[in-house]
This record gives C-alpha cells, sequence and structure tokens, in this order.
C-alpha cells in the first residue's frame, strides 16, 4: 500500500487537472455558443444563394466549366477540415477514418498511383495524414486562430483554379457536421464538378414562376458560381468548428468525472491507510505499555 504521503501528491495532482478540464469545458462551451450563433446566421444566406443558382443553372443554356463533368477522372482532391488542438475526443480520429475508408473503397487504385492528393485544413489533419505519407499538396496548420471568410475564398479560389486547369477533376470536402453537443456526422461532400441536380430542392417547382435577368444568366452564373463553392466551404468550417467545440466540452465534461471519482477512490484509500497507521501505533503503544508494567 502507498504511503499517506503519496497518495496525497496523488491527491493534490488530481484536483489540479480536475480545474484544468472543468476551466477547458466552460472555454469550449463559450465558444460552442459563438458557433452555433455564426452557423445560424450562416444557414439562410447559404440556403438562398443555393436556390438563386439552381434557378439560373436552370434557365442557362452555356456549358459553364464548373458544371462540366470530365470525361474520365484522373485526379482526385479531398479537403480535410480537421482542428488544431487536440482534447476533443475523438473528433479527428473518426473523420480520418471514415476518410481512409472511402479512399480504401471508392480511391484505392488513385491512392497507388499517387493520383489522390489532399488538401489538410488543421495540425492534426496535417499530423495524421503526413505520417501515413498521403500526398498533401496544400497545409494550413493554425487556421482555427482566426477565423474568418477570406480565408476559406482563398482556399476555394486556389481549389477552382487547379479544377479548372485540370490539375483535379474531382473535388471533395470532408468535415465534421455539427448535429449535437455528444454527437457529429462526419460527412464527405462533392464540391467540383458541382452537381446541377443537389441545387434544386425536389419538392420546389422553380420553374412555376418565370424570372427576368439582368444583364443575362450566363453573365450572372459566372459571378455566382465562385461565391456559392466558397459558401459551401465556408459553412463546413463553420460546422466543423462547432461540432469542435462540442465534443471538447463532452470530452472535458467526461474528464473531469473521472477525476472525481479517482479522487474519491484515492480520499478512501487514503482514509483506509491513515486508519491502519493510527491502528499501528496504538497495537506499538499498548505493547509497550505493557513491556513496562512486566518489567
Amino acid at each position: 500500500m502507498a504511503n499517506l504521503r503519496d497518495i496525497r501528491n496523488r491527491i493534490e495532482s488530481i484536483k489540479n487537472t480536475q480545474q484544468i478540464t472543468r476551466a477547458m469545458k466552460m472555454v469550449a462551451a463559450a465558444k460552442l455558443r459563438k458557433a452555433q450563433d455564426r452557423i445560424i446566421e450562416t444557414r439562410p444566406y447559404a440556403s438562398k444563394m443555393k436556390e438563386v443558382v439552381g434557378r439560373l443553372v436552370e434557365n442557362s443554356s452555356e456549358d459553364n466549366v464548373l458544371l462540366r463533368t470530365p470525361e474520365s477522372t484522373d485526379n482526385v482532391l479531398i479537403i480535410v477540415v480537421g482542428s488544431d488542438r487536440g482534447l476533443c475526443g475523438a473528433f479527428n480520429n473518426n473523420l480520418f477514418k471514415a476518410i481512409e475508408n472511402t479512399i480504401s473503397e471508392e480511391y484505392s487504385e488513385y491512392h497507388e498511383s499517387g493520383n489522390l492528393s489532399l488538401m489538410c485544413i488543421g495540425r492534426q489533419a496535417i499530423k495524421y495524414f503526413g505520417k501515413r505519407k498521403y500526398n498533401i499538396v496544400a497545409e494550413y496548420p493554425g487556421f482555427w486562430d482566426d477565423i474568418v471568410f477570406n480565408k476559406a475564398t482563398e482556399i476555394m479560389k486556389s481549389v477552382v483554379n487547379d479544377f479548372k486547369s485540370g490539375t483535379f477533376d474531382e473535388v471533395k470536402v470532408a468535415y465534421n457536421e455539427f448535429k449535437s453537443v455528444i454527437a457529429q456526422n462526419r460527412l464527405i461532400e462533392s464540391v467540383l464538378p458541382i452537381d446541377s441536380s443537389t441545387l434544386v430542392d425536389e419538392e420546389e417547382d422553380i420553374s412555376s414562376t418565370e424570372y427576368i435577368f439582368e444583364p443575362d444568366v450566363e453573365s450572372i452564373l459566372q459571378k455566382l458560381l465562385p461565391l456559392h463553392l466558397n459558401l459551401q466551404l465556408w459553412r463546413a468550417i463553420l460546422e466543423s468548428n462547432a461540432a469542435e467545440q462540442g465534443a471538447r466540452m463532452t470530452a472535458m465534461d467526461n474528464a473531469t468525472e473521472n477525476a472525481q471519482e479517482m479522487k474519491e477512490d484515492l480520499q478512501l484509500e487514503y482514509n483506509r491507510a491513515r486508519q491502519s497507521a493510527i491502528t499501528t501505533e496504538i497495537s506499538e503503544i499498548i505493547s509497550g505499555a505493557q513491556a513496562l508494567e512486566e518489567a
């Protein structure tokens, strides 16, 4: 059995750790509220943008390069939206495993031939896929230090240019969608080429109302398609940010509860050891007194 000093030191150490995890939980909860507010503010705009672009595509007669499906898919890019920091449970690992499963099932030949590339957002994604020798064409460490729309715009602009030049024939984005504080959905969605069928809500008849477009459909579409792509990546970033904070909040709450259980177990062990020491001392005193009487 450990001595009393060792047990006391362990209890103090666990108390300090518990204070840290409790503080991290509170910080994650505050960040989660802000992240949820940003998602709520973004969703109506994203929904309306999707509706407008879908209507324009239905009325367009021009073959836009961003809508054109290539004759053959030779090179694939996956944008991985991970996190910079850990201590958020299985938030990153679950997403990374889902990506590897998708690669194994759908893009194993591309991976073996070197035609599969990754663009990693966040240090955890860079570290995970870098160790496994994936072809990482772009890295964005420290991305979450300052979450602004311009960063998403710059990334998507680079991706669009590569798609137009033929560097990549297919682009996907993988991220954690915020569902609740304790649950996230791992999504791997197609970004390019833009699938016009996904822009139209099947329950909505967009042809029921006629619109007059000024200057013309093609000119407006030329401007809105890049904006739609920027918004698609931005939404994935906001969803991932909220999911990360929710996962960290849950992980720190579990860590705090586990620390409390460990502290209680150690306190019980400490009381037993202390009682045993007291009993031993009393026995020694009694034995000594009896020895003096006999003498």
